[in-house]
């Protein structure tokens, strides 16, 4: 009932539960081994969400300089090293700033340590490298291997550390992310010990992360990520590797499911045997399927109670092709007025939103 009362005060808005986020964000805390969870705040920077992630004790990977000022402002007086900044391909600019604010600094390119050494003497850096294997549901999730253009290679590791050693940067952790979506926690244990490793190379190295990219189950049967097979592959990583603190940075596993896209149905359309639901809002709020092809379950909560006997695609207002929300979704024949929820959009929706054709993006509620 609050929802479709959100619908239809607001057209269309992105309805987030603090509750079910608060709930993802225990499940990983209580895996015993992990020193240091950083909440990956790309996925869903709403303020309400960043403080209650900084109550529960999370850090926060921020990805541009934009993002840790954001954090800094909704959380007064946050600790620095509660912050990862790792820029990619960014101007020399943003490294200055990160060094000035004492924030973590990852570096994922020998650019920066060859043509702005200066920089780093003295100086307490993270490397993050490419693992040469990425993961994920969709190759533009894929963070590492040769076709991604993030982190160090591995053949270029002789490199990194003879630059380190000659421009007098400290090495404290090492970072590795190959892709988001990943549901076989095996991923992880490789990683783990890859960087493991490489983290004999440099002498200051106390740390490991061991990036991000948990899966969350899109279609109804799908299984989670097994959590207790992530605790025991923590606890393998801790073995071989005692010397070192291990870190992990989650960004949709602890918002995506906290969060649904409530829109109206504005029109209908036969096209033959095909037939269009027209609603409120499209890929100006939620670009996900467009860019990655994804699966986002719609249900009718209007007649929730009744039978789905229909199949429409689900389309949105834009002048795209490309406008969809859903393909041949099984629903109750469906009537202008009625309200539509898609689910598990709280990571990757208002975040990537635009005003593409000049329409605003749903709002964000949180309750």
């Amino acid at each position: 009932d609050e929802l479709q009362r959100i619908a239809h005060e607001r057209g269309s808005a992105y309805v987030y539960h603090r509750a079910s986020s608060e709930l993802a964000a225990r499940q990983l805390l209580a895996i015993r081994g992990v020193d240091r969870i950083f909440y990956a705040m790309k996925a869903n920077p709403h303020p309400e969400l960043l403080k209650t992630f900084a109550g529960l004790g999370l850090s926060f990977e921020c990805v541009s300089r934009g993002e840790c000022e954001h954090v800094m402002k909704v959380v007064p007086g946050i600790d620095p090293s509660r912050i990862l900044f790792t820029p990619n391909f960014a101007p020399r600019s943003e490294y200055e700033w990160a060094l000035e604010q004492g924030v973590h600094l990852t570096i994922d390119n020998l650019y920066a340590l060859r043509e702005w050494g200066e920089l780093f003497r003295d100086r307490d850096v993270l490397i993050r490298i490419d693992t040469g294997f990425g993961r994920g549901h969709h190759d533009h999730v894929r963070t590492a291997g040769v076709h991604s253009k993030f982190g160090v290679p591995l053949f270029e590791m002789d490199e990194v550390e003879r630059l380190v050693n000659l421009v007098g940067a400290r090495v404290v952790a090492l970072h590795a992310h190959t892709g988001s979506g990943v549901f076989d926690v095996r991923n992880w244990k490789e990683v783990g010990h890859m960087l493991g490793g490489l983290a004999q190379r440099f002498p200051h190295a106390r740390a490991i992360d061991l990036g991000g990219g948990l899966g969350v189950p899109e279609k109804p049967g799908q299984v989670p990520v097994d959590l207790a097979a992530l605790q025991g592959v923590i606890d393998d990583i801790r073995a071989k590797w005692p010397q070192v603190g291990l870190w992990l940075e989650p960004g949709r596993f602890l918002v995506a499911q906290g969060g649904v896209l409530v829109v109206e149905v504005t029109q209908l359309k036969g096209k033959g045997a095909v037939q269009y639901v027209g609603v409120s809002t499209g890929m100006n709020s939620l670009i996900r399927l467009a860019i990655y092809g994804v699966h986002h379950e719609i249900i009718n909560l209007t007649r929730a109670d009744e039978a789905p006997n229909e199949v429409y695609n689900v389309v949105g207002p834009i002048c795209e092709s490309a406008d969809y929300l859903g393909h041949e979704r099984l629903l109750p024949a469906t009537q202008e007025g009625d309200v539509l929820l898609i689910a598990n959009t709280g990571a990757y929706g208002h975040a990537m939103s635009s005003h593409y054709n000049l329409r605003e993006p749903a709002c964000e509620v949180i309750i």
